[in-house]
């Protein structure tokens, strides 16, 4: 705790500096203008978030989509059947009267939309202040097998929650700027505003359908204070741009107030660009994650699925990005950037059995004035 405590103040304490500091008359990226006109390639792919900073008294809204499909379950780095967890998994429950040897209920199909509402300003040319704030539609299919062995399916059902998510505040603090490069610090802060205790009917193997406390997975919140540190460096030159960025959340507290807490995360993304005109350019991206597992249980999440054991999250991912940017230069639409990326799985290595991420798909829509 003490160690997460050093982290708040300095998470703190990086944010307070958006409140006190004086510009460093750094030279503003002069390529990423052509004829006093921004350039599409100037920017990130539309998945990187917080990857550029704003001017003086300059504001940014904006919005996001994101739809997430997973199929299929891992061990590690090798597929699973349902019918291989059912039989072989055992069950981290099961001396609770009532609960199977094994896994029973396997989940075979998860998707996820979020809307995510962003706003930035400039609170001078070396600080940009951000908020941002996310509402989450998840849904979950599962297959129940029938009794405490055996393959027989009983049969199966879905599991939905939605809501509003976490809430993040923080900073954007600039390093080092000129005619080609920039570097910013990213120092943020995510607030426990999701919900972590969900619920929704199952089918259990009894044939059985209660209403129960959801797993992990369909919660909406993390349920800790959350520390958000990152570095983002980026360059252009002429039509081409390139960028890395390296983001983490860190929590703030061993556990939330149901007893536990998600493990801290840990991203590095680098991407490359190439603007075919002022008002176009397309991206190719690789991102590579790594995660722990959950640290605690909550004591009213007890089932036998895969998704009600803390030890099944978490793992390591490789994924690669295309994305597609456009800007608007002149008239109504100038100041406006129309972006969208599609990622897919290179590698995945699963704290599992686990669902797998099939592909996620990101568009939005960003207006500077």
């Amino acid at each position: 705790m003490t160690f997460k405590k050093t982290l708040l103040s300095a998470g703190i304490a990086c944010i307070g500096l958006s409140f006190s500091s004086t510009s460093m008359a750094a030279e503003i990226c002069t390529s990423c203008y052509r004829n006093g006109i921004a350039v599409s390639n100037a920017h990130a792919p539309i998945g990187v978030m917080d990857d550029h900073m704003h001017e003086k008294g300059k504001w940014m809204l904006s919005y996001r989509y994101s739809h997430m499909d997973m199929d299929g379950n891992r061990i590690g780095t090798r597929g699973v059947t349902p019918e291989e967890i059912a039989t072989t998994t055992p069950n981290r429950f099961a001396s609770v009267m009532g609960q199977p040897p094994t896994l029973r209920v396997v989940p075979t199909e998860m998707s996820m939309q979020m809307h995510m509402f962003g706003a930035m300003y400039g609170l001078n040319d070396d600080v940009t202040l951000m908020a941002m704030a996310n509402y989450t539609k998840k849904s979950m299919d599962h297959i129940t097998f029938a009794g405490g062995m055996g393959t027989t399916e009983l049969g199966r059902f879905e599991t939905n929650t939605q809501g509003w998510g976490d809430t993040k505040l923080g900073a954007l603090i600039r390093l080092y700027d000129d005619a080609i490069h920039h570097v910013h610090l990213n120092a943020g802060l995510s607030l426990p505003t999701g919900s972590i205790d969900e619920e929704d009917e199952v089918l259990t193997p009894m044939g059985m359908r209660p209403s129960i406390r959801l797993p992990y997975a369909m919660q909406l919140g993390s349920g800790t204070y959350d520390f958000l540190p990152g570095l983002t460096y980026s360059g252009n030159v002429k039509n081409f741009g390139w960028g890395a960025q390296y983001t983490s959340e860190i929590r703030l507290e061993g556990e939330n107030s149901e007893g536990y807490a998600l493990g801290d995360k840990h991203a590095l993304t680098a991407w490359g660009s190439y603007g075919w005109a002022d008002w176009i350019s397309t991206s190719l991206r690789l991102t590579g994650t790594t995660q722990s597992d959950i640290d605690g249980v909550d004591s009213s999440i007890i089932a036998p699925v895969q998704t009600a054991n803390p030890d099944n999250y978490g793992g390591k991912t490789l994924e690669l990005g295309l994305g597609v940017n456009l800007l608007g230069t002149q008239g109504v639409l100038k100041g406006q950037r129309f972006g969208i990326e599609a990622t897919a799985p290179l590698y995945r290595d699963l704290n599992g059995p686990q669902m797998e991420t099939d592909f996620r798909i990101q568009a939005g829509w960003q207006y500077a004035f």
